[in-house]
């Protein structure tokens, strides 16, 4: 694929409208216990294992050296398997943290922290009251080459800085509107930003009471060492073609995971996991007659906005769209301290990929993984195309997430063997070539809020 230039875009705000543009029957599959009995003996929760002992030896920050070095492990991996296998670099804009940032009220130093994607500054001025900082609240202000105080709530983080930079503010402090840290992002890129810090909801009331009795507090705010620059991720894709030239369905199914890690966490669950579960399933079906076309996909930058999977969609072919009968994502599915594996699909209604999977469970286990609704994983740019997606993943997450306690000896094998043979056997079912299928595939057009929690940007 050739090298395409990606915007980090943020979408704040779940519509969903459904189009049914292929009739069909339900996913019934004429079940072959022989068949799935192959897929059983070959699934190897020690090989997942190991591969995520080696991927989590450090975090894989999309752009980073140790992304790159992740995504040439695993092309080559997939090369030693005997697959035809690429390393795609794409390029997006990125950003590196401050290296510091300060605040202090009227000599009083505090403990702020800081937006992602905030920029650089040292400002001294007099802080002013913001309200919520939209655009109402400051119509009437005189905020001009001041630093405006603004609470959380009703609009997200970006819109408060842009609103309060617009009005001619030079910074912006906002506090929670609850108890606990603010950490959150400003939501991409852009030149209009200007440095913004946040407060607990006390240290926000201690400034704002200052404010209202007319005392004028003045503060600094200061932020260093923040970069935004255009970066490299990679996506590492491998396919095995139908074993039958004329018999094949000329259908395609997808198996993806994201390799790269937040800034700071080794990522074993989040996502050498799913990484090396794609390894797994990718040695399964080497050697497995299929008359389905099956890809086996590792996404970068799935971190900072799912770029690497908007990317691969991006350069689907419509034939390839429409070709493409099911996704399986296989996001953080081996933690020991997670919930229960659940199945979120972007809209929360049932697909050919949950249909599958649920029958699949219900013969290994006694009963169907649920689904619920659920984005930002890398299942949602595939269904923004229409095409049947679901994230395998457990739920409640791991009290690890994010963190750099998301480390190998907090994974559990037995949860890998678990959703390894649910994904697997569900996949062989709709790609043997003894089965019989009707699938469904419903195309639906949505915008999903899926790079952050909505915690994060509002």
């Amino acid at each position: 694929m050739k090298k395409t230039v990606i915007s980090l875009a943020v979408a704040t705000s779940l519509t969903l409208s459904f189009t049914s543009v292929q009739a069909s029957t339900s996913a019934n599959t004429s079940h072959n216990q022989s068949s799935e009995q192959k897929v059983l003996k070959k699934v190897n929760a020690e090989k997942i294992y190991q591969d995520i002992a080696y991927l989590s030896k450090k975090p894989r920050v999309a752009g980073t050296e140790s992304e790159r070095e992740a995504a040439t492990f695993v092309q080559k991996r997939l090369s030693k398997l005997g697959y035809e296998s690429a390393v795609e670099p794409f390029t997006f804009t990125g950003y590196t943290p401050a290296a510091s940032f300060s605040l202090s009220v009227n000599g009083t130093i505090y403990f702020p922290t800081t937006f992602t994607y905030s920029t650089n500054g040292n400002v001294t001025a007099e802080i002013v009251d913001g309200g919520l900082g939209t655009k109402d609240n400051l119509a009437n202000k005189d905020v001009t080459g001041k630093i405006v105080l603004v609470q959380r709530g009703t609009i997200t983080f970006g819109e408060k800085v842009l609103n309060a930079a617009e009005k001619g503010a030079a910074a912006v402090i906002i506090f929670n509107n609850t108890d606990g840290e603010l950490n959150g992002t400003l939501g991409g890129a852009n030149d209009n930003y200007i440095p913004s810090l946040a407060v607990t909801k006390e240290e926000g009331e201690k400034i704002f009471t200052s404010i209202q009795k007319g005392e004028k507090p003045s503060g600094t705010v200061k932020i260093e060492g923040a970069v935004v620059s255009e970066r490299t991720s990679y996506n590492v894709t491998a396919t095995k073609p139908s074993t039958f030239k004329k018999k094949g369905t000329n259908d395609i199914i997808v198996v993806g995971a994201h390799h790269d890690s937040v800034a700071g966490a080794p990522g074993a669950n989040d996502d050498a996991s799913g990484t090396a579960m794609v390894l797994e399933l990718a040695r399964v079906f080497k050697t497995l007659p299929t008359d389905t076309e099956l890809r086996f996909v590792t996404f970068g930058a799935e971190e900072v906005g799912l770029l690497g999977s908007e990317q691969y969609v991006s350069e689907l072919s419509e034939d390839e769209k429409n070709r493409i009968v099911g996704m399986f994502n296989l996001d953080m599915v081996g933690s020991r301290d997670a919930g229960d594996l659940v199945m979120n699909t972007a809209d929360g209604t049932p697909n050919l990929v949950t249909e599958l999977a649920q029958a699949s469970s219900t013969r290994l286990n006694g009963s169907p993984t649920p689904f619920q609704a659920g984005g930002r994983s890398d299942h949602v740019p595939f269904a923004e195309a229409g095409i049947p997606a679901a994230l395998f993943i457990h739920s409640p997450s791991e009290p690890w997430y994010h963190t750099p306690e998301d480390t190998l000896d907090k994974i559990s094998k037995e949860k890998l063997q678990d959703v390894a043979e649910i994904a697997g056997t569900a996949i062989y079912d709709r790609s043997r070539p003894d089965q019989q299928v009707s699938s469904v595939k419903k195309r639906a057009t949505f915008k999903a809020p899926h790079l952050y929690h909505e915690q994060d940007v509002k």
